[in-house]
């Protein structure tokens, strides 16, 4: 009995490429997840195994880089099209090419001005908080005779694109990472704190210190010339520890969201801190706990 190959694809899926523009100090950022899957004339490289009608994956990979260096990236839509019209135009025996995107939108964290009353007056140009809203988390512990209070949040991603270096670590013989003087810091927070209250007086405004909190953490993040996450992490636990009475103990979670320069040599395209692949494993994992002196921290490692 006779076979038939039927309807057939392929291509390289979740390409994850961020452009940051840094034609003026507020840059902006275009974050994109784009799969390429293309068919034609491709049944030899079924049947016979001769690859001569079969673009590479990785070149389709590599074209996504590229493209977002040499055309930039206005939109998603626009950015497919480019892609696409590359793929069938250029390569005779692609027929067809479809690109599927997903974007990731970030908000700019915004600080107050020294004169500001309210909350968010002033834009940190190159300071960004991804779309989509972190989980709040809550643990409330009751013996009978007093309350134990942790207040937290999740999945809140941040990202700073510039202000952070990396350099002066210990080095051997299987170091291959290269010193850094200006990089992408950028994580995916989980924090947790602990309330100093414990049942007797009156209950603090709950929703008010979870804003407040999540808005020093923000503010932290932006503000700080980091030289590694380490003392980020610091710097935000004891930003709300200043600024919040009513917070005795806050614990940090960091995973370091590793953004790695491509090299765009290969292509003839020189490549000025502008096009990254975000890697999203392994991962550099940063944790620690920042208390008031005195108090003895009870939130455990999650």
């Amino acid at each position: 009995m006779a076979h038939v190959l039927g309807q057939n694809q392929y291509g390289k899926a979740e390409t994850r490429v961020v452009r940051i523009y840094r034609d003026t100090t507020r840059h902006e950022i275009k974050d994109l997840n784009v799969s390429v899957a293309l068919s034609g004339d491709l049944d030899d490289v079924h049947l016979t195994g001769s690859n001569a009608n079969c673009l590479p994956t990785d070149t389709t990979k590599n074209t996504v880089y590229a493209f977002a260096k040499e055309h930039g990236i206005e939109s998603a839509e626009a950015f497919g099209i480019h892609l696409a019209r590359h793929f069938v135009d250029n390569n005779e025996p692609i027929k067809r090419a479809r690109i599927r995107i997903e974007e990731y939108t970030w908000d700019r964290i915004r600080t107050p001005d020294n004169s500001a009353r309210f909350i968010g007056s002033e834009e940190v140009g190159h300071s960004f908080v991804r779309n989509g809203g972190e989980i709040r988390t809550a643990e409330i512990v009751y013996d009978g005779t007093s309350f134990q209070v942790i207040t937290g949040l999740k999945e809140l991603t941040v990202m700073n694109s510039t202000n952070s270096e990396f350099w002066g670590y210990i080095k051997d013989k299987y170091t291959t990472l290269k010193e850094a003087y200006d990089r992408i810091l950028a994580t995916q927070v989980t924090a947790r704190w602990k309330h100093s209250w414990s049942g007797e007086e009156t209950q603090p405004n709950w929703e008010r210190s979870y804003t407040h909190v999540r808005r020093h953490l923000l503010e932290a993040f932006a503000e700080t010339y980091s030289y590694s996450l380490q003392q980020t992490l610091y710097a935000m636990g004891t930003r709300v520890l200043n600024n919040r009475a009513e917070v005795d103990e806050v614990r940090l979670e960091l995973p370091n969201k590793h953004h790695f320069l491509v090299d765009l040599e290969p292509f003839g395209l020189k490549n000025n801190n502008e096009v990254y692949f975000a890697a999203d494993r392994p991962y550099g994992l940063i944790e620690g706990t920042v208390h008031r002196e005195g108090v003895t921290p009870v939130i455990p490692v999650a």
